[in-house]
């Protein structure tokens, strides 16, 4: 049985100010013409279909119309989920019908946990969902952080699994371990909102989305294939795939990927004001992607970005290097002076910047009170 696996389409992603709708419409036609070539069994979407909850119209008829061509024009099953930048309930609407013609769509978790059966393999929906509603679905009071969340919802899931067929996990979610970038939306703070890698074992293959490198994670078992294009200049680097599963009936598979090419790329380059405009130098360039431009410049300099735009039309940022590294220092010698602080000053200073009102001795007293209580109970005092 072969599916592809994709995620984070992220339709409707406004970057630097730019929607970046007909980039996308322009891979999400090599993505149809990928499918129509590999005539896989099913196609996997791993959540983020849009950027958010509430998708501009041209977004919303993308997504229509690329759909449309796989599932009902090339009669390919469509499995998909929701991820922590849809919106479950719209996703979720017409999932119903949509099972008639093997588009299966699961935009809200529900307490249900049957998989959809293609070709001898047994895929599992997870969307995305908040420790909070699991606690309530499954009416665990226990469950707080992501961890505990998946880990209940994947032993519901075991309660009646075929253990002897292949089983694919559906999913969104952060594995501990993974490589971010900019682009993707912290699902809680600290580390809560990650999960481990040994929850996957029952599966023969874990299809993740959230995180955008298809080299977030080196494990046999479980992959995310990364987003649809570069989202941010953090991403200039990753290079951006597709992966073809060809799953055996004994849970085995063998894995490739297909390349997915930009229309514009989102490149970073960086020299003297001068050596940019120098024809001998942008003639070897592709002139027109996205770019971060960082100057080397020291001196001032005379409306940089409107000479380089008649160059390069679609500078997304610039900077000075000089600058860049001035604001680094500031930010690590404040943070070297956070650290000299007492909770106290760092709760005072918090108390000043959100509030209007005097730092009084007696709300002193309570939180130097309070801050005690937690140290002696942590151990640390």
């Amino acid at each position: 049985m072969k599916f592809i696996h994709s995620a984070d389409w992220h339709l409707g992603k406004l970057v630097h100010g730019i929607y970046m709708t007909e980039d996308q419409r322009f891979l999400l036609n090599q993505f149809v013409e990928i499918v129509a070539e590999e005539k896989p069994d099913a196609v996997v979407i791993a959540g983020d279909l849009y950027d958010r909850s509430v998708p501009p119209t041209d977004a919303v008829e993308l997504l229509d119309q690329t759909l449309f061509k796989i599932n009902v024009e090339l009669n390919i099953p469509v499995i998909a989920i929701a991820g922590n930048h849809d919106s479950a309930e719209r996703l979720s609407f017409g999932s119903s019908w949509y099972r008639h013609s093997q588009f299966y769509l699961t935009g809200k978790l529900t307490n249900e946990f049957r998989p959809v059966q293609i070709k001898g393999v047994n895929f599992y929906l997870v969307p995305y969902a908040e420790p909070g509603h699991i606690r309530q679905l499954l009416d665990d009071p226990s469950i707080h952080s992501h961890q505990e969340a998946m880990k209940a919802v994947i032993e519901k899931i075991m309660e009646k699994m075929d253990m002897d067929a292949p089983n694919v996990f559906v999913g969104h979610a952060f594995v501990l371990g993974g490589k971010t970038s900019d682009s993707e939306r912290t699902l809680s703070v600290g580390g809560s909102g990650c999960v481990t890698a040994d929850l996957f074992a029952p599966f023969s293959y874990t299809a993740l989305g959230h995180l955008h490198s298809p080299d977030a994670i080196r494990h046999e078992k479980i992959k995310y294939s990364g987003s649809l294009m570069k989202y941010s200049f953090s991403e200039a680097k990753q290079r951006k795939a597709i992966s073809i599963i060809d799953m055996n009936d004994n849970g085995s598979f063998e894995i490739r990927e297909r390349t997915l090419v930009p229309k514009q790329d989102m490149r970073e380059i960086e020299g003297y004001l001068e050596e940019l405009l120098n024809p001998y130098y942008y003639e070897k360039q592709k002139t027109d992607d996205y770019l971060k431009v960082t100057l080397l410049d020291e001196g001032s300099l005379i409306d940089p970005i409107g000479k380089l735009r008649k160059v390069y039309p679609h500078i997304l940022h610039l900077e000075r290097k000089i600058e860049s590294i001035d604001q680094k220092k500031l930010r690590n010698l404040t943070t070297q002076k956070l650290k000299k602080q007492s909770e106290i000053e760092l709760f005072e200073q918090f108390y000043q910047e959100m509030t209007t009102g005097e730092f009084t001795d007696d709300k002193r007293q309570v939180i130097e009170s309070t801050v005690n209580h937690v140290l002696k109970q942590e151990g640390l005092k």
